[in-house]
Formats: C-alpha cells, structure tokens, sequence
C-alpha cells in the first residue's frame, strides 16, 4: 500500500493540477529513512505505469542532488543507505529504459562528483565485470554509467587529483574499452542487414565515441596514443559508414547514423586542437572525408548537427598551419566558399518555417549564441577563421559574393529577397574581428570593409521603408545595428535610435521582438569614458509611449505561458526603467497597473525563468526609483500581490519577493514598521522557511531591514530571541557563516545594548566555538568586522569595554588572547575600504574611550595604537556613491538551484559612519578632542606606552598636533 501510494504521488507530481498536493505527500514520505532506495524500486519495477516510473526516477535525482553530502562532504543519508544506494544503482541502470536511464546517470554523477573514486572506488571494476562481448543492452548500460560520470572531466582544470583520477579509471577500464571498441566493430559488420541488431550496436558505437572524447579530453590516454593507427582507421571507417537500414525517417530528426559521426567529429576537433602531434599524420584522410560529406549531404534539418559539427572540424584544421596552405589560393578558396560557406549561411525553407510557426525559438537561437549547433553559425565561424588565416584573400571573395547577391536582389527585390538576406549577413560576418560581446557588439572591424557606408547604403532603407520590406530582411537590419552598435557614433545614434524604435511596432513577431532586443542593448552601451552613449535626457520624452508599447505586447496574449515567452520585451522595459531612473515617477500609476497585472497572471505558473526573473528585475528597478518619492503607493499596490506569493508558497518566486520586500523598506528609511510589515515578522521567523539555500540571502537582507525600521517595536514583541535563534543556525554551517554575521551586525548596529546584553554572551560562546574548531578565513575575517563593528559604537553604549566584559564572562582572560592573536594580526588582513574604515574608528575609540586598554591593557594600548598607524599608512578610501545597475549575464545563472541577486536593487554595503569621509584627520581630531577631554592623558600614555616604538610616537604625535 505504502508503494502504492508512493508511485500514486509521484505519476502526480507530474501534473500541474495535482503538483502542489503530490509534493505535500512526498515531502511526508522523505522522513522515511528508506525513501531513496523506495524511489528506485519504483524505477526498477515495470509494475508501475511509465510515467510513474519516469518520475520516480527524476525526483530520485533531485533528492539525491539535495541530500547525498552536506557542505563539508559528510553523507545525510545514513552510511548503510548510501551503500546501498550505490550497490544498486549500476545495476538498475542496465535494466530500465533509456529515458530512465539517463535521469539515473545524472544522480550517478552526483554521486561520483563525491564519491568517486576513493569512496567508491569498486566501481569501475564492477563496470567491467558487467561488459559482455555481445549483449548491447547490457554493455550499453554499463557505457552509459560510464559516461555518466566521466564527462564530469570535461570542464575540470588539470590538477594531482584529477589525473589520479582519470589514471585510475584508465588503468581498470583502458584495456577493456579498446577491446570492446574493436568488438562493436566486428558485431556491426556481422549484423548489418539485420535493423534491430544493428541499431543495438550502433547505440553501442554512440556511446563509445563519447566516453573516447571523455577519457581523452584532459590528456592522451597512452592505450589511444599507442593504439592511433587503429582508433583512427576505425573512426575514419564510421565518418563514412552509410548503411540505409540506419537512415532516418523523418527529415527533421538525426538517426543513430548521424549521431555517431558528430561524435566522431568531436574527437578529431579535441584531436586537432590538443593533440597535433599524435593526431597530425592522420588528418589529411578526415579533411577529405569531410569535404564530401559537406559537399553531397541535403538540407535537411536532421543533418544540421553534423554538418556543424563537421563545419567546427575543418574550423580546427584552418588553425593547423601546415594543413591551413591548402587553401591559400583564389581557385580553392572560392570553390569553398561556394560549395560549404554559402549553401550553409543562406536560408532555408526549415528556417523561414521556424521564423513564422516558431518565432521566439527562431529568436533564441539565431541571437543569442545557442545556435552552436546550427550550419549558420558554425559555417560563418569557418569562414572567420579563414578569414583570420588569409584576410584580404577571403574578404575580397566574399564580396564578390555580396555584390552578385546583392545585384540578383536588385533585379526583383519582392522574389529574391534571400539573396539580400545572405549578403547582409556574409558582410556582418567578414566585417566583424572577434565575438559579439554582450555589452559592445563588435568591438573590432575588418579595415577592408566600410560598415557605415554598407549600411547607409543597403541597409537603412528596410528600416525606413513603411511597406513592401520582407519582414526578415528588417530582422537582419535591425541585427546589423545590434551587432556593429559600438561602431556607431553618438550622434548617428540619434538618427538611427529612433529607426529601431519604430520597429517595435511592427505586426511581425520575430521584428518586434529584435527591436527590443536591439533597444535594450543600445540603451546599456556606453562609450570609452563610461557615459551612455544614448542618456536618460534621451530617452525619458518617450519612455511613457514605449513602456505603454512593451507592456501591451507582453499582455496581448493572457494565456500565462504565452505572456510569459518572451524575455526579451521583458529585459527591454527593465532596461528602460533603468534608464530613465526617476523619470518614471510621473507614470507610476500606469507602471504599476501593469507589474500588478502581469505579477498576477504569471503567479500561478511560473514557466520561463529568464522572463519572470527580468519581470522581477524591472520591478526592482521601478521601485528603486519610485519609491524614494511614494512609499506608501508603492507599499500598497505591492503588498497583496507580494503577500499572495508568499501565502501560495510559489517557490520560484519567493526569494525575489524577499528581496523587493527589502528595497521598499529601504526606499523610506525614516518610516517605522506598519501594521504589514510587523505581521510580516513573525512568518519569516520561522526555522522552516530558512531551510532553503536560496532564500537565506534574501532572507537576512528583509530581516535586516525589518531591524533597521523597527527594532524597538520587534524587541518590545519579544522576536529577537527568535531573531537570534535564526542566526545561531546560520552560523553553523560554512555555507551561510556570512550571512548569520550580517543579521549579527544588523542586531548590533539597531538594537539598544540593554535589548542585546542578555543573549551577548550566549551569541560569543558560539563565535568562540567556531574560531577554536573549525574556522575559516571568511569567518575569521568576519568575527574581527564584528568586533569593530562594537567597538565602534561607544556612543550608542557598546565599544570594546562593553565587548570586553562579555567576552571575559565566557572565559577569564580569554579576551587578550583573541585580541592578540586573531582581531589585531587579522585587522590588518581586512581588504575591503569600508571594513578597513570601521576598523579605523574602532581602534582609535579604544585608544580614546575605552577604561580597560587605559588601566589595565597597558601593552594592549600601545599595540592598538600601532596597530592603527599601521592601518593609516594605507588609509581607506570608499568610492564615491555609484548608482549604476550593473548588467548580469543571464545566461551564466543557475535558476532554481541557489540565490538569484536582482541586480537593480543590489544592496550596496551599508556605511553608518557616513559623516567619516577622511580617515586621517577624523583619528587627528578624536585624538586632540579626548586629550583636551581627560586633561592630556592620551598624550601621557602614547610617551609611556610607546617609548619603545619611537616612530610610532613621532606619527601618533604628528596627529596629536594637526
């Protein structure tokens, strides 16, 4: 029954009707300490529907991901579990289905990244043992765990232990791999007119050109280098293998046929660029072979891997000196371009199919760089590295093309539009040096090419024209400014700006939508003194008819899938809003209508992540910059829709929430708490909530906020114990130490001494713990900014007396050997301006004010002393106050696993000594003031205490005397 209703809840868990309560039902059966190994006998048993089995198989990895080590890499499953698990595993891979398979292979990796190879180090005897010299199914799913934790290799830098590693796995597996590569090439010759055993075979052969690039791609396994005659001859024999029995049915998916020579094609690419002297005498056959393949293969969508990946091949041959000549004449060079660029950089029916039923995917993948794998792409990086090895040879053949495309535009525009299409694009290709970097575009351009000319041109009139444009041709107009953008002046900016601007109104999907594209790049390029190149006074006269614009292009279609598909009209009002900074306050009324509406739709099914964290972005900076102005509106418009997503518990919305939570409260720092933020309180207070990694960030900064507001009224409540318990579990574990000192430091810096002093020494019996068994640099490093950060505030009735007297009731005496041994030798360690500063303050207030250094530390006054010359010598200086938004590289962020900081309300680290801008002559006035104050004591101490360190004496004195 258990098992029943187990496999019952997961088949749910995959349907979003029923998701919200099958998770209910599964996080109740994980307190079962054998819930893992349940999981996988539902994989296993064929007892259970697919979809059951699939989905035990997916929620078993992402358990495993969660709960296999902690940060310190202990196990949180019980040992005999873990072993258990990994006794099973291997075993149930060569069983299940592909599908299965491969969500199992991903925990197999999880599993190895910490385990493999020293606590698990039977493993790659029991893969071998497993292999059999003819049973596919069988070795195929042995391969697969091979491959499963192999190519976690691929990314690693060189290191001892890594290639411990890979020479352990190569001594056990090596011999047998060869010997079953040698195996599979027999069997298929064997079998090749029977279809269902040759597809065995070949998805044996599939798998084995990956792991020969996973087990070579740190270095040349000596088995592969001895053995380079053979492994070569074998894969020369598979690159040109066709047997029709393997051909593929459809016109748009790739069979096992194609799959297996791109595998073999990423070999010789690794070969080629990391292994030229082994590999050197074998590429003549593979760069013939690849020019026939790429001359007679169709156009067929199911070929465009392979002809990339063979494309890519020939990229890394050009980069091969001795192989590059062959190409260095007019004849051969025209005979490539002709036959393997043009035919893969030109348009095709598949494309212009995808550009009208299948826009936004159109879009990602001809913009962004996702299209590595497309001819286009991989034809033109050909071609620039033709370019880059015979520049003026390849630039004055390409626009011998250009110019015969252009003119066969020229003689019927409306029926050879393509042929504009291909030369605009061969012009950006050969025109543009380097990559298209994300914030400039082409930094660099060909000098044998005029970019401005060619668009003013034959360009700049399919933005203009009202009609009769085909509505690619304005894509790739609008692309052209996207991608030369930073070789465009300010000026021709303000011609050209409002061209791309016009285009947002354009019916066409795939138009609109690079318009947008092209607008909020535009609007974030800066020149080389760092001044936007398009500036606020700019844009603001249109920001409201633009905003308006953007919105009603996002909201045209309420279904919350569609609203939410596209990112990128989504990114272009963030950047607006960024852009126009205040100016959005006379508009707010309509700008907040919109966040409200679009908030609500998108809220119960959150499906594009990129969208919804730029939608949480463009909020962010919508309250940013109104909200200083109008609280209250803002506060009220905001709390139910925000308050709603923290009642339905939308995870992936939560730890945005948090965090905009905290930039309304910081927008009105002189405000006390209202009644919502003070019932916010006690929800977040709970020990649960704090159990996801990527809520504590945003977390602690609502918190801190909620302090900075309103201490009195949470101290009057009685939180802070509970405020304080939340730190306690923070500073347990490495991975949120940093965060549990930002909530300390926050208590510290609001809450009144009288509020603290009853937990103080409890908070320093668990710093003291941590410094004495197990601590860090960060948390060293962040005890000592504590330390300051009290010792600084004498005048709100803390400072190092206070800490002192705490620190001695833990332990007698133990405030000296920390003072000398970690707070001032670790002072001087501090990088950042603004903890240097504190740490300034802080000393020269214990020098000052503090009794204990005056009558009983006497050595330690003189070391402080010292120890805060020293920190002048280099005095820290804080930059001045920078407002920008700094651009962060979506495509670099994991969503859903940890933290995602929105960028437009970055906290910047808070400074409470605002006032103290020069360091030097701050110490030289407090010095002077507590002298005159104590009746010439400090100067009495500094020639008694100092006598030894006489040139300390001299600079201490130096100060005295400003």
């Amino acid at each position: 029954m258990e098992m029943q209703s187990l496999a019952s809840a997961l088949e749910a868990s995959l349907d979003p009707a029923q998701n919200k309560k099958a998770e209910t039902v599964l996080l109740e059966q994980q307190k079962d300490p054998d819930f893992s190994l349940r999981l996988l006998q539902v994989a296993a048993s064929d007892q259970w529907t697919p979809t059951a089995r699939l989905a035990s198989a997916l929620y078993f990895k992402n358990y495993i991901r969660r709960n296999w080590t902690d940060e310190d890499g202990n196990y949180k499953l019980s040992e005999d579990t873990a072993n258990a698990i990994k006794q099973e595993l291997i075993g149930l891979m060569i069983r299940v289905p592909a599908n299965i398979q491969y969500q199992l292979g991903d925990a197999v990796g999880v599993i190895a990244d910490s385990d493999f190879w020293r606590r698990w180090d039977t493993l790659v005897d029991d893969l071998v043992s497993r292999l059999t010299p003819d049973n596919a199914r069988t070795n195929n799913g042995v391969l697969q765990v091979a491959h499963s934790i192999f190519k976690r290799w691929r990314p690693l830098y060189r290191s001892d232990e890594l290639f411990t590693e890979i020479n352990h796995v190569l001594s056990k597996f090596g011999e047998p791999f060869v010997q079953l590569l040698s195996s599979t090439d027999m069997l298929i010759d064997q079998n090749n007119s029977d279809k269902t055993v040759l597809s065995q075979y070949f998805s044996t052969m599939n798998l084995m050109t990956k792991l020969l690039y996973d087990l070579s791609v740190q270095d040349l396994p000596p088995i592969f280098e001895d053995n380079m005659q053979s492994v070569t001859s074998l894969l020369h024999k598979y690159l040109v293998y066709d047997n029709p029995l393997l051909h593929s049915d459809s016109d748009n998916e790739a069979g096992l046929q194609e799959f297996v020579k791109s595998g073999i094609f990423e070999v010789l690419v690794l070969y080629a660029e990391k292994y030229e002297d082994a590999f050197g005498p074998f590429v003549e056959q593979f760069v013939g072979s690849s020019w026939n393949l790429l001359t007679t293969i169709g156009l067929d969508t199911k070929y465009d891997i392979l002809v990339s990946k063979a494309l890519q091949f020939l990229t890394s041959v050009t980069r091969m000196s001795q192989h590059a000549h062959t190409f260095n004449n007019d004849d051969t060079m025209s005979q490539v371009i002709e036959r393997v660029v043009l035919p893969n950089v030109s348009l095709r029916d598949s494309d212009m199919e995808m550009f009208e039923d299948e826009p936004i995917e159109f879009i990602r993948r001809d913009l962004e760089g996702s299209d590595s794998d497309t001819r286009r792409r991989a034809a033109t990086d050909f071609l620039q590295q033709l370019l880059a090895q015979f520049h003026k040879l390849v630039t004055d053949i390409v626009l011998r093309y250009i110019n015969h495309y252009l003119s066969d535009y020229a003689k019927d525009p409306s029926a050879r539009w393509k042929s504009k299409d291909t030369a605009v694009y061969l012009y950006s290709s050969i025109a543009a040096k380097g990559a298209v970097t994300a914030s400039q575009g082409v930094k660099s351009i060909n000098e044998l090419v005029n970019v401005l000319e060619f668009f003013q041109t034959h360009v700049a009139r399919d933005l203009m024209s009202e009609v009769n444009v085909e509505p690619i041709l304005r894509v790739e107009a609008i692309k052209f400014l996207y991608v030369f953008r930073s070789q465009i002046t300010r000026e021709q900016w303000r011609d050209a700006f409002p061209m791309l601007v016009t285009q947002l109104g354009s019916s066409e999907y795939v138009v609109y939508t690079y318009a947008a594209i092209a607008v909020e790049r535009v609007l974030a390029l800066t020149d080389h003194s760092k001044q936007a190149v398009v500036s606020q006074a700019d844009v603001e006269p249109l920001s409201a008819q633009l905003l308006q614009h953007l919105f009603q292009l996002i909201e045209s279609n309420p279904d919350p899938a569609k609203l939410q598909e596209n990112e990128f009209l989504m990114r272009c009002v963030m950047r607006v809003l960024v852009v126009i900074r205040d100016g959005v306050v006379p508009i707010t009324d309509n700008v907040l209508a919109h966040f409200i509406k679009i908030t609500q739709i998108i809220s119960p099914n959150p499906a594009n992540p990129r969208f919804y964290y730029y939608h949480f972005e463009a909020l962010g900076a919508f309250i940013r910059f109104a909200a200083p102005s109008q609280p209250e509106k803002l506060e009220n418009g905001l709390y139910p829709i925000f308050g709603n997503i923290l009642q339905n518990d939308v995870q992936e919305f939560v730890p945005y929430v948090f965090q905009l939570f905290a930039a309304l409260l910081e927008a009105n720092p002189a405000g006390t708490l209202t009644t919502y933020y003070i019932s916010l309180v006690q929800p977040i207070l709970s020990l649960e909530l704090w159990a996801s990694k990527g809520s504590v960030p945003a977390l602690v900064r609502l918190l801190s906020s909620l302090i900075a507001r309103g201490a009195s009224q949470i101290a009057e409540s009685g939180q802070l114990q509970s405020i304080l318990l939340i730190f306690q579990s923070l500073i347990a574990t490495r991975t949120n130490e940093i965060h549990g000192f930002e909530l300390l430091e926050s208590i510290v810096a609001h809450f009144t001494p009288s509020a603290i002093d009853p937990y103080f020494i409890t908070i320093l019996q668990l710093l003291f713990t941590r410094l004495q068994n197990s601590k860090t640099d960060a948390f060293t490093s962040r005890f000592v900014r504590l330390y300051h950060s009290v010792s600084a505030r004498v005048d709100r009735g803390l400072g190092a007396d206070w800490f002192i007297s705490h620190a001695n009731r833990v332990q007698d005496g133990i405030y000296v050997q920390l003072y000398l041994s970690i707070i001032l030798p670790d002072t001087q360690k501090l990088v950042r301006p603004l903890d240097r500063k504190i740490a300034v303050i802080s000393l020269c207030k214990t020098v000052t004010d503090s009794s204990a250094f005056a009558e009983k530390y006497k050595k330690g006054w003189g070391f402080t002393c010292e120890a805060l010359l020293k920190l002048l010598e280099n005095p820290p200086i804080l930059a001045t106050t920078d407002d920008t938004v700094v651009d962060h590289d979506v495509d670099d962020m994991s969503f859903g696993v940890g933290f995602t900081q929105l960028q437009t309300i970055k906290r910047s680290a808070r400074d409470y000594w605002p006032d103290v801008t020069e360091v030097k002559s701050w110490v030289g006035r407090q010095l002077q003031d507590a002298n005159a104050r104590q009746g010439g004591k400090i100067k009495n101490f500094a020639t008694q205490r100092l006598s030894e360190s006489p040139q300390a004496l001299e600079i201490l004195s130096m100060y005295m005397s400003r």
